[in-house]
């Protein structure tokens, strides 16, 4: 399996100073094909390493699992018997997911930087979630909401050596790290999130947020709501369609959390200031 990071000789260039040979780290970047019960079901650009992970949260958020009962065996395969890329899982789904899975329409190939653009339809974007985040009574501490970016920062291995990666992370009401996941998608990211939760049957996700290294999107708010996570906060802006999206499905979204300030755009009686 590739290493999600890898090294590659360059050159260094300094106006001035001249050019200087040396070697770089660089986030690894593949796809990874998703068949549901033996059926190519979407392909997405990922770095390597919590695959499991990814398939399960990706799963979440198309609406095809809820429950980790409803979700089985993954493995990797070889694609047309070759030898195995570690490129390929191949997941099992039981009761609405299957049927679900069949009628999700997806083109071939899927970008790192965009999670639904692969759908066949704007309408199949807005997935009903099985949990309801209106009702979710979670309260957060200002002071809580603005440390959490450095709270990310300080987890992200990976981005440490190359600059290169997205992270998502679900915190407790008081700050506490409880999962964080890199990748070069930032939607791959919350997928991994999500899926080491369903995995451990811990969904849905209530009285937590999601802090996110980039901006808020619509796809990273579909994704909070399918998880049942009531807060989503990110470090950049949310786009207007997000903030609707939000607005309609009772999600709080934070906005360019940096240092001691930020933005609630949506449910504000969340935020305790």
């Amino acid at each position: 399996m590739t290493k999600p990071v890898q090294r590659r000789r360059i050159q260094h260039v300094e106006v001035g100073v001249g050019v200087t040979p040396r070697h770089d780290s660089l986030a690894a970047e593949e796809p990874l094909e998703i068949r549901v019960a033996g059926a190519s079901f979407a392909v997405t650009m990922r770095t390597p390493g919590h695959d499991f992970d990814l398939v399960a949260g990706f799963l979440v958020s198309e609406g095809v699992v809820a429950r980790t009962d409803q979700l089985h065996a993954m493995r990797y395969c070889a694609p047309e018997q070759d030898e195995n890329t570690y490129n390929v899982i191949d997941v099992g789904v039981s009761g609405r997911g299957a049927h679900v899975a069949a009628s999700r329409e997806r083109h071939v190939y899927t970008s790192s930087s965009c999670g639904v653009c692969g759908l066949a339809s704007i309408d199949a974007v807005a997935t009903t979630s099985a949990f309801d985040v209106s009702a979710d009574d979670v309260r957060v501490d200002a002071a809580v909401l603005a440390a959490l970016p450095d709270r990310l920062r300080e987890q992200q291995a990976v981005f440490e050596r190359t600059g290169g990666l997205h992270a998502a992370g679900l915190f407790g009401t008081d700050g506490t790290p409880l999962v964080v996941r890199e990748d070069v998608g930032r939607h791959n990211a919350v997928d991994k999130v999500v899926g080491q939760a369903l995995r451990e049957d811990r969904l849905p996700l209530t009285g937590t947020v999601l802090q996110v290294s980039g901006r808020a999107s619509f796809e990273l708010v579909q994704k909070a709501a399918m998880a049942g996570i009531p807060v989503l906060a990110a470090v950049s802006a949310p786009s207007s369609l997000a903030v609707d999206l939000a607005d309609r499905l009772g999600v709080t979204v934070v906005g360019f959390s940096r240092g001691s300030s930020f933005n609630v755009y949506t449910r504000p009686e969340r935020v305790v200031a």
